[in-house]
């Protein structure tokens, strides 16, 4: 009877235990979409985010990763992440022109020389402004990348009169300095340039030097133009489903945030290193930088300030301060570059 009675207290114990612990157990598990292909610096940052959330909550929050638009499509990711199709997602804010129109300021042909230095600028205007555009989600970080500069296939643009004629892929900002300077912008996400370059649909594109490298683009362009007067960045965002994000507990959220915080500086700095090694793999191939005279960047510079200017005349429209968030992103520029 001792006995029966041992073992029938080991079986309560158990069933007690059973009941009562699952549920602190089981991990919350989160997906991750991402436009960026796996071997992307970038994509490799994102996944060491996911395994960092993963062993600082000691395997209480995990995430699935999927790259390379393997879950949704660049243009849709933000929106996947609003309906649940992706708990998180990674994008640019460009590939939804209007739908971010305070963030888009960020983007403006401002003459930026580093991911770094765009890396802060884009934070401190989320932080600074806090837009509604931005309240459907739960943002985790945002980042930018450096200094968007023109590349060509088979002709070199040394002044404004040879962007004539010649069909350039931008999106957002960059699609409009393309239009000022006398060129056709395409519109046409990352993952499309390299073949669209090969097939001659477009003769360039405008995108920061790690691109060279991170997507191969060098090996089908032949010009660089070094346009750093008016140097345009694209910010990033990183955000979470905002019902899923409350499901996960207080005490993982302050663990989850201060990763995102680490984050922010860990994709400014990669920028910058990897446009160092786009520059060096485009060189590599034999291409040709091509500087612009002082006279030549200062026109330049001139002729593209009407998009800034349009920029905030929209934003005038729509309520907003336009030109109060132009010179609160300059004066950020001013101050981080």
């Amino acid at each position: 009877m001792r006995k029966s009675g041992f073992y029938g207290f080991l079986a309560i114990a158990f069933m007690a235990v059973f009941f009562i612990t699952p549920l602190s157990a089981t991990p919350i598990k989160l997906s991750y979409s991402n436009f960026f292909p796996p071997g992307h610096i970038q994509s490799q940052l994102a996944q060491q985010w996911c395994d960092e959330v993963e062993k600082r909550t000691q395997g209480q929050v995990v995430v699935e990763y999927y790259p390379g638009q393997t879950l949704t499509k660049a243009k849709q990711n933000y929106d996947g992440v609003v309906t649940g199709i992706s708990d998180i997602g990674l994008c640019l804010f460009a590939y939804t022109r209007g739908r971010f129109p305070v963030m888009e300021a960020v983007d403006l042909p401002l003459g930026y020389q580093s991911g770094m230095a765009a890396t802060k600028v884009v934070n401190e205007v989320y932080n600074q402004f806090n837009p509604k555009e931005l309240q459907d989600t739960k943002v985790m970080y945002l980042h930018a990348h450096g200094a968007g500069l023109l590349h060509t296939n088979g002709k070199a643009v040394r002044t404004m009169e040879d962007f004539k004629g010649m069909k350039l892929r931008g999106h957002g900002t960059s699609a409009q300095v393309i239009d000022a300077l006398g060129g056709t912008p395409v519109s046409l996400p990352m993952p499309e340039l390299y073949a669209s370059l090969q097939k001659g649909i477009v003769q360039g594109a405008l995108y920061p030097l790690e691109t060279n490298k991170g997507w191969r683009m060098a090996e089908v362009v032949d010009y660089l133009t070094d346009s750093k007067s008016i140097a345009y960045t694209s910010s990033f965002y990183v955000v979470m489903n905002k019902d899923k994000w409350a499901k996960i507990p207080g005490p993982l959220q302050k663990i989850i945030m201060e990763i995102n915080q680490e984050w922010i500086g860990k994709h400014g700095s990669a920028w910058d290193e990897s446009d160092k090694i786009g520059l060096d793999f485009f060189k590599s191939l034999g291409h040709e930088v091509i500087s612009l005279s002082d006279a030549e960047a200062a026109r330049w510079k001139t002729t593209i300030e009407p998009v800034i200017g349009d920029y905030v005349e929209k934003m005038n429209k729509n309520g907003f301060d336009g030109k109060g968030i132009v010179d609160f992103v300059k004066a950020s520029l001013a101050k981080n570059q």
